[in-house]
């Protein structure tokens, strides 16, 4: 028998925890924030069910188009436990252009996905403010993205992100790692902290250790630790792009996840094995307090973490001079960290007493 509803109260979206206003309202207050990002090919307006892109205003010619998505990971914990939601869309913006510009592509425009419980204006305004100031850096035009207010799927405070980001080449000139070749010098451009891989054992270190995340680092008195480990990834588009257009690199590796080990053979052809020497470049003090702090073995530490080093370039002997000042120019720092050797596609790293830790000589070895 069909229940009598008569005298029951009108159900609303509102009633099941969804604010069509407040998502409204959202979308006005960011709207000076995405017209900031506005590049030639792109608008700069939302509000449609789409963005638009002309390639053609952008100035390509006959471009390939290259296109990647990924996330924050658990640094997103980290940012909701301790309210600093600043820096997180900074996060995804440069997890996903630092992808395209070692394929050769200039990242042109970007979406965003924000998934959360319950919508919090404020929060969600931080974090698209961090969206925008990322895709400014990477002369990225964000066109659109999607605010979902899902009750019941997320815990209370709880949020999720996505990035989307399309980018383009000029046919012929991406990279594809076919120009590596036995003799070539491989590059490290520093990193400016963890970046957004391996928080799930910083996490775990910082529960177990007890770290006093507000006082200052051990390693840096002038920093906080939680500042340290909350430092947005560095973006690498603009001081790599110009050099990338000259034809002086012949491969670029983003090292996120897996580290230096597993990285670096994504960009090498088959009989290419890149050599690196770890004690060529001074591991940065965080690193070296999260080695300290887990025990970590060396291994462990250059397939998590970045070991300070954000991206890897395979170069012409005769052009690292060169590379490196044009580089070096740009606000980058630059290491000469080891080379291309004949050999099964892979990367060893070598370890000197003293660059990485106080244990002996040491060597790790990832074969793809």
């Amino acid at each position: 028998m069909a229940s009598d509803n008569s005298n029951s109260s009108p159900y609303t979206y509102a009633q099941a925890g969804v604010s069509i206003d407040a998502g409204n309202a959202l979308v006005k207050a960011i709207g000076p924030l995405v017209k900031a990002t506005r590049r030639p090919g792109a608008d700069g307006e939302i509000g449609g069910f789409g963005g638009f892109f002309d390639p053609k205003a952008a100035g390509y010619k006959d471009p390939l188009l290259v296109a990647g998505n990924d996330g924050v990971g658990t640094k997103l914990k980290l940012a909701i436990d301790h309210n600093r939601h600043d820096g997180v869309g900074i996060d995804l913006v440069a997890m996903c252009v630092n992808d395209l510009i070692v394929q050769g592509a200039e990242p042109l425009f970007f979406l965003d996905y924000f998934a959360t419980g319950k919508l919090d204006n404020g929060v969600a305004e931080q974090v698209i403010a961090g969206i925008a100031t990322g895709c400014s850096t990477a002369n990225c035009a964000l066109i659109g993205g999607e605010t979902a207010e899902m009750p019941g799927m997320y815990a209370a405070g709880d949020y999720d992100l996505a990035g989307f980001c399309v980018g383009a080449v000029e046919r012929g000139e991406q990279l594809t790692g076919d120009k590596v070749a036995p003799g070539q010098i491989l590059l490290g451009i520093a990193s400016s902290g963890v970046h957004s891989n391996g928080f799930s054992l910083v996490r775990r270190l910082a529960t177990d250790k007890n770290w006093a995340l507000n006082e200052p680092a051990p390693f840096d008195n002038s920093r906080g630790l939680l500042d340290t480990l909350m430092e947005p990834t560095r973006i690498y588009v603009r001081s790599l792009l110009p050099t990338i257009r000259s034809g002086k690199i012949a491969a670029l590796a983003h090292i996120t996840g897996g580290g230096l080990l597993e990285n670096i053979p994504r960009v090498l052809p088959d009989g290419a094995h890149a050599v690196v020497d770890a004690g060529s470049w001074d591991q940065p003090g965080l690193m070296a307090f999260l080695q300290d702090q887990g025990n970590i073995a060396p291994e462990e530490m250059a397939r998590t973490f970045n070991c300070g080093l954000g991206m890897v370039l395979a170069v012409d002997a005769d052009d690292v001079a060169a590379v490196t000042a044009e580089l070096e120019t740009a606000g980058e720092t630059v290491f000469s960290i080891g080379r291309i050797e004949e050999g099964t596609r892979g990367c060893t790293v070598k370890g000197t007493a003293g660059s990485w830790s106080a244990m002996t000589d040491w060597e790790a070895r990832h074969d793809a």
